[in-house]
């Protein structure tokens, strides 16, 4: 099995609201935040790729356009949790290039939440 992956950032804030008062994540907050798609397949295409890394420019539209300098809470329908970034670009990902296997998502350079089905 190939695998690649290719590596975007943005900026957002964001607060889980539905945490205790006491919790610093309930607060309002933000990140430099760092996600990694991951494509695999078992043959390479006639170029000797999983699939081209210019292909994946619209992903790198998507977070400019949707989510970098915004307020996630506003963005997503959900707890706007790394976990839930995660399966949210993923869902996004797969849905173009059928070869995607996993997003990561890093709010510190300490921590990644990973969707993979």
């Amino acid at each position: 099995m190939y695998r690649v992956s290719k590596e975007f950032h943005f900026s957002a804030s964001h607060r889980l609201a539905h945490l205790p008062d006491d919790h610093q994540c309930a607060r309002l907050h933000g990140h430099n935040y760092i996600v990694v798609v991951e494509l695999a397949a078992r043959e390479l295409n006639a170029d000797g790729f999983v699939r081209d890394y210019h292909d994946l420019a619209p992903l790198k539209t998507y977070l400019d356009e949707r989510f970098d300098h915004r307020h996630l809470n506003d963005v997503l329908n959900v707890p706007s949790t790394a976990e839930n970034l995660s399966r949210h670009l993923y869902d996004w990902c797969a849905a173009r290039w059928p070869e995607t296997t996993a997003v990561r998502v890093s709010e510190t350079p300490k921590t990644w939440a990973e969707y993979r089905p």
